[in-house]
This record gives C-alpha cells, sequence and structure tokens, in this order.
C-alpha cells in the first residue's frame, strides 16, 4: 500500500529487499516503483492450484475421522525426535502452541489480512521472520501426519488443530475446533507488512514516542517489522515495562482483541514451555527463505553447540515462565504477582530479561539436562501486565477467580485461531461450538420459505415503482454488498448491516439516499410479509440486493439490452444486538474508488492503489474491476452523486460509454489541482471547454498498461453487449460473496 516512488535522479535499487539475497535481479517493481501492481489481483489463479478444479475440500475434510486425527497428534506430542529436534521437557505442545499462535496472530483487524486461513507461515515474508524462528522445525515434525491425510488435512486445518491438541494434551480444556481452512498455493504479495526493510525496523510508528499522538500506521499490526505482536524486551529493546503494556494494547488490538483477552492470551501462552536464548546469535543460519538449497526448506541452522535442545536460538531470552511448563496451571500469574523482579542480561546472547529478586522463589528445570534448574524467567512484555493500572486489575481479578481465567483464556484461543474464519456455518466438524460468537458477525439462520420467481418478478415492479432513481438502489446495493472482504470473509449484503449503526452514518454510503432507499424497501417488505401465502417472507437483506438488480436490469433496458441479472433468495437481517459496532467500525472504506470515494489524501497511498486493495479483497480479477466501475460510472452510482468519471451523456443507461470516451484520442486530459487527483478533458487544440472530469480512480483505466487493454477492449464498437454481460455476472458476484449459507 505505501507509495516508494524515489527521488527523481535517484538509484532504486540500494541495499537488499527483505527475504532476498545482495544482487538479485531487479524487479519491475524496482525499475518504476510507482505503477500500479495489477498483477496482485491474480495472485491465486487456478494455475498455481495442484488439485482439480473439482477437488472440494469442505466435503473431503468432513469425511475424516477428526478423533484418528487428534490421536496421531497427541502420539506425536511425546515422540522426541532427539536427532532432528529435540521435545524440550520431552513434550512438543509448547512450539506447537507457539507455530499455531504464530500463524493466527499476524491477522489484524483493519484489512482482515493475516491469520491462519490459508497457513501464510508457509510462505515469505511470513515464513522467514524474525518471530518466527524454528516454526519451520514444527511443522516439519508434521510432515508425517499431513502426508498420511493427503488433500484431504490442509496445513493450515492441520497447525491449528496441533496447537488445539497441544493445549488438550497439557491439561487445558478448548472450546473447540473448526476445519475448512483452505491452503494458498502461492506466497502473499498483496498484504503491506510495513514501510521497513530492516528487521524490527519501526519505521510504522509515526508522531512524538513520548506524548499521547504516537500512533500506529493503518493497516498493520505488529510493533515491529518481523515480529507477531510486540519486541519482548520492550519498544526498540528498551526494557520499559510502561512503553510495552502501551504497545501491547495497541497491536492486540489492531488484531481484535481487549485488555481482557489479551491478558488470558498472554498468561495462558506463557503458561507452556520456554523462550530461547542458548547459544551464540552469530552462529545462526540465514532464514528458510534465504538459506542455502541442500537445506530443502529449513531455515536459521545453528552451528553453536549442538545446534538445538540446550543450544537453541530464537529470540535470544532464556527461560521458563513456569516450574512446570508441560502442565496448565496458574502459576505464571502467580508468580508475576509475588515475586519482584530484577532486570538482567542473557550473557550469551545480550537479551534483557527478569529473573525474580528473591534467591528463594521456585525455580524452572532445565529443558534438557536432568538435576539442573534456572531461575523464573519474566519478558519486559509479561512485567507490563504488572504494571500497567488496567492490565494489573485483571491480572489481580483472574488469580481471585481462576475459572474466570480459564474461560477468558479458552474463548480467547478460539478467537485467535477462528477470527479470520469468517461465520460459524464456515466451519467444519463436530466440535464446532453450537453457538455462534460475537465476533463471528452472527445471522439468523433462515427459517421461513423463500420467495419464488413469480414473488421476485412483483417485487422488482414494486421496488421500480418507486420512482427511486437507479443510480440510488444500484449505490444501496453496492454500499450494503461491498463491505465484505475476503481476507477474513467479513462484510457483505447477508444481514443488511448497512440498515444499523455504523453502517448506516457512514458518509460513503451517501446517508440521505440511503434512508430514502430503506424506507421505501421497509414498505414493500411490511406489506409482502404481512400478505404473502405459505408463510414466505423477504428480508431486508434480499430486497436491498433485488432493488440493485431491478435498477442494473432497468438501465441495460435503457441502452436496448435485455438481460436478468441472477438472484439468490435466502438472506437474513441481522439485529443490533447481533453486531459489534465498534468491531464493524473497522469496515468504514477511507477509499472507495468503485464510488468515487476518498475520505481524505494520503501522502503514502493513492486512490488508485487503494482501489486496487479493495478490488482484492474482493477477489476482483482485472476485467471484472474494469466492468464494474465503468458500469458503475454510467449508472451515476458516485457516492456523493458528484459528475467525476461519469463519462457519459445519458447517465442511468447500463453502456460501455466510459470506455469509449476514455479511450477518445481526440480529447486530453489535464489535473486541475497541484497533487493531481481531479482532473479535466478538453478537446486537443481546439474548444476550450470542459467535456469530462475525473479523479485518478477513473484515469487509471486508461494509464495502466493492463487495465488499458482490458478498457480498450470494452471500448470496441462490438464490445456493448459484452461489456453488460460481464458487468451483471462482476455484479453478481459480488453480491454472493458472503452467501456462505448456500456455498463454502
Amino acid at each position: 500500500m505505501k507509495d516508494s516512488v524515489e527521488t527523481p535522479g535517484t538509484c532504486p535499487f540500494r541495499g537488499t529487499r527483505i527475504g532476498g539475497a545482495q544482487g538479485s535481479k531487479p524487479t519491475l517493481q524496482d525499475w518504476y516503483p510507482a505503477r500500479l501492481r495489477t498483477e496482485l489481483l491474480h495472485l491465486h489463479s487456478a494455475e498455481a492450484n495442484p488439485q482439480d478444479p473439482d477437488f472440494n475440500y469442505a466435503e473431503a475434510f468432513a469425511k475424516l475421522d477428526l478423533d484418528a486425527i487428534k490421536a496421531d497428534i497427541r502420539a506425536l506430542m511425546t515422540d522426541s525426535q532427539d536427532n532432528f529436534w529435540p521435545a524440550d521437557y520431552g513434550h512438543y505442545g509448547p512450539q506447537m502452541i507457539r507455530m499455531a499462535w504464530h500463524a493466527a496472530g499476524t491477522y489484524r483487524i483493519a484489512d482482515g489480512r493475516g491469520g491462519a486461513a490459508t497457513a501464510m507461515q508457509r510462505f515469505a515474508p511470513v515464513s522467514s521472520w524474525a518471530d518466527n524462528g524454528n516454526t519451520d522445525k514444527s511443522r516439519r515434525l508434521l510432515w508425517p501426519i499431513k502426508q498420511k491425510y493427503g488433500a484431504a488435512l490442509s496445513w493450515a486445518d492441520l497447525m491449528i488443530l496441533t496447537g488445539n491438541v497441544a493445549l488438550e494434551s497439557m491439561g487445558f480444556e478448548t472450546v473447540g475446533f473448526g476445519g475448512g481452512r483452505e491452503d494458498a498455493w502461492v506466497a502473499d504479495d498483496a498484504t503491506y507488512w510495513g514501510p521497513e526493510t530492516e528487521i524490527q525496523g519501526r519505521d510504522r510508528w509515526e508522531g512524538d514516542p513520548s506524548g499521547e499522538h504516537y500512533d500506529l500506521e493503518n493497516p498493520v499490526g505488529a510493533s515491529e517489522m518481523m515480529l507477531i505482536y510486540v519486541n519482548p524486551e520492550g519498544p526498540g529493546g528498551s526494557a520499559d515495562p510502561m512503553e510495552s503494556a502501551r504497545e501491547i494494547r495497541e497491536t492486540f488490538a489492531r488484531m481484535a482483541m481487549n485488555d481482557e483477552e489479551t491478558v488470558a492470551l498472554i498468561a495462558g501462552g506463557h503458561a507452556f514451555g520456554k523462550s530461547h536464548g542458548g547459544s551464540d546469535p552469530d552462529g545462526v543460519g540465514p532464514a528458510p527463505e534465504a538459506a542455502p538449497i541442500h537445506a530443502q526448506s529449513l531455515g536459521w541452522m545453528n552451528s553453536s553447540g549442538k545446534g538445538f535442545a540446550e543450544h537453541t536460538m530464537t529470540n535470544g531470552i532464556e527461560g521458563s515462565w513456569v516450574s512446570n511448563p508441560i502442565k496448565w496451571d496458574h502459576e505464571y500469574l502467580h508468580s508475576l504477582m509475588k515475586y519482584d523482579w530484577e532486570l538482567i542480561v542473557n550473557e550469551t546472547t545480550g537479551a534483557q530479561q527478569w529473573k525474580p529478586k528473591d534467591p528463594d522463589a521456585i525455580k524452572t528445570p532445565d529443558a534438557h539436562r536432568e538435576g539442573v534448574e534456572h531461575p523464573l524467567m519474566m519478558m519486559t512484555s509479561d512485567i507490563a501486565l504488572k504494571q500497567d493500572p488496567a492490565y494489573r486489575k485483571i491480572v489481580e481479578k483472574f488469580i481471585d477467580q481462576p475459572e474466570t481465567f480459564d474461560k477468558a483464556f479458552a474463548e480467547a484461543w478460539y478467537k485467535l485461531t477462528h477470527r479470520d474464519m469468517g461465520p460459524i456455518n464456515r466451519l467444519i466438524g463436530k466440535e464446532v461450538p453450537s453457538e455462534p460468537r460475537m465476533f463471528q458477525d452472527p445471522i439468523p439462520d433462515c427459517d421461513h420459505p423463500v420467495i419464488d420467481d413469480g414473488d421476485i418478478a412483483s417485487l422488482k415492479s414494486k421496488i421500480l415503482e418507486t420512482g427511486l432513481g437507479i443510480d440510488a438502489l444500484v449505490g444501496a446495493a453496492w454500499a450494503s454488498a461491498s463491505t465484505f472482504r475476503h481476507s477474513d470473509n467479513r462484510g457483505g449484503a447477508n444481514g443488511a448491516r448497512v440498515r444499523l449503526a455504523p453502517q448506516k452514518d457512514w458518509e460513503v454510503n451517501n446517508p440521505e439516499s440511503l434512508y430514502k432507499v430503506l424506507s421505501a424497501l421497509e414498505g414493500i417488505q411490511s406489506e409482502f410479509n404481512d400478505s404473502a401465502s405459505g408463510g414466505k417472507r423477504v428480508s431486508l437483506a434480499d430486497l436491498i440486493v433485488l432493488a440493485g438488480c431491478a435498477a442494473v436490469e432497468k438501465a441495460a433496458r435503457e441502452g436496448g439490452i435485455d438481460i436478468a441479472v441472477p438472484f439468490t433468495p435466502g438472506r437474513m437481517d441481522a439485529s443490533d444486538e447481533e453486531t459489534d459496532a465498534e468491531s464493524f467500525e473497522w469496515l468504514r472504506p477511507v477509499a472507495d474508488g468503485f464510488r468515487n470515494y476518498q475520505l481524505n489524501k494520503f501522502s503514502r497511498v493513492t486512490p488508485e492503489q487503494m482501489l486496487l486493495d479493495r478490488a482484492e479483497l474482493l477477489t476482483l480479477s482485472a476485467p471484472e474491476l474494469t466492468a464494474l466501475v465503468g458500469g458503475l460510472r454510467v449508472l451515476g452510482a458516485n457516492w456523493d452523486g458528484g459528475s467525476d468519471g461519469v463519462l457519459t451523456d445519458r447517465p442511468g443507461t447500463l453502456s460501455n460509454d466510459f470506455f469509449v470516451n476514455l479511450t477518445d484520442f481526440s480529447l486530453e486530459w489535464l489535473p486541475v489541482d497541484a497533487d493531481e487527483q481531479r482532473f479535466e478533458a478538453r478537446k486537443r487544440g481546439g474548444d476550450a471547454a470542459v467535456v469530462w472530469t475525473g479523479t485518478r480512480a477513473d484515469l487509471i483505466f486508461g494509464h495502466n498498461a493492463q487495465l488499458r487493454q482490458v478498457t480498450e477492449f470494452y471500448a470496441g464498437s462490438d464490445a456493448n453487449e459484452k461489456f453488460v454481460r460481464d458487468f451483471v455476472a462482476a455484479w453478481n458476484k459480488v453480491m454472493m460473496l458472503d452467501r456462505f449459507d448456500v456455498k463454502h
């Protein structure tokens, strides 16, 4: 998302790119850093997937014996592979919890990206982040189980299920597990992880570090490059617990966790296992993505001592938080509060960590050497829970109410590992909890017969008889459906949350026009539901989409093309009680190029980059993106009713006029403002009158090489009908993106 245009006259090939190698061949983006990376829309094309096109993962997973898989995983926990990677304390549970946690913990609520749902921990850059050191060993240990179950058990599901089994095998009772995660087959090059090019860089922070207005750049979630959450030694290695608490609160909130969930996750996770700083950091080899070919995708190979066991090196902090690191208990909380802690430096690695001042404090055993004990260890990020007043109250509550802590950790773990899966009806397996959680954006099940073709035709007529404009009807439907994002399967038209706070008041949704549409549709809904026979009912969610479909059909007829827009009924209406307004506020677009909306000007991100980002979240291809923008423009669906990009003299008619007029060589486009956000088109060398106006989100379709080819295709004299068909298909795709009740 960050615009990386170099200063004119400077070389864009300085230094080493993250995950690359010195002297790597320059990429197209290196040569032309300002180009719009439209190839990101085609990252997940079928060509990368070796499975058959008709393979249905949900069906395959549902046929597996979940108990048998869990038994295999449970057996692995204590089957220490001493010649490869010995288990700490004879149990792989703690390191498997870390693997699952770090797979899920990349999620950030701002754009829903990250998380465990596609097993991106297998690919760069995540696979080679410093914070994921040695998670490659955990996945290699799991390979025999993955191999046994093949395509029916994805890496994404296996990693999270293994985390659950690890907890259960050490005495903790989890809430449940839902499968259905499908593996990605290529690296995620669409997610912006931050502006830095160095390990644990902090360029993402803006403002005065000593003041209140010290903010983390959106949409990133972690406090430093290549970390999952925060630096365990404190911000930038500062060893300052209160500053650590501030960054913990910010990063966990960015990952959809409140204070109680944050404390529960940290305390629950640190009830197990240890941190590793047992050897010279200089002896640790490169991360997997930079490792030599003979390493066969294993990284961080350690030449110091044994290279593993007591010489394992990850973040440099050495020790355990508890005296029995492979059994669930509440000792972490009690020790944190009972002892006074002093800051020390690990003599081997130089990392800062904390130990009890009391020499008689309980000890923790060595993970590999019998009869050897060590003082307990805390990180600066642990001491933060004791020093921050709000966190401390929660710690004290958990100590006084241990059953509350158990429940809080169980629920927070379930949320951590399932929040990027979307609605509960996407989850598969007998361990799926019966009740949805609020983070799953619950929608009532359809409990009545849905409308049939005759009802649909009648309702369309009634909608058009209201006299509402095509722009208003299309705008309302787009506002309802286009909040969807495939990254975490949130948003969309099902639930009709566009009529609830906060969405009904979003500026981008043109609240005044939206209110008129909703009021008219509510009247139609009431009349139909009062008079329908056989128990049939229509939801407002269905009517909003149906209104858009009716408007598109009418606009196509205005252009001489009779086409039926597909419509699938069965959506239901969510209530205020089923809607977490604070969470949904994160779905508010700061820019929506489909409606020519820009909340403010960005110094780092251009409107066309934001348009591309939203198109990727809607899973659109370049032709689908082009067709939708061209169609929405001629339908007059701009958020403010403005004329920017409405390149037609017959708005409300679905036609290819946008493309014809954008490629009109007799016109020249010139900026009207210094920062080149808006433009005017005039005849070349003739009449100086303004013919059209447009924004960057319009002109990009004539500027970007790939988008221009599609634009020229739709501008052809024989392309109008083809364009209308493609617009309708793309429109239906967006309207159906969240229909998990009828698809997987």
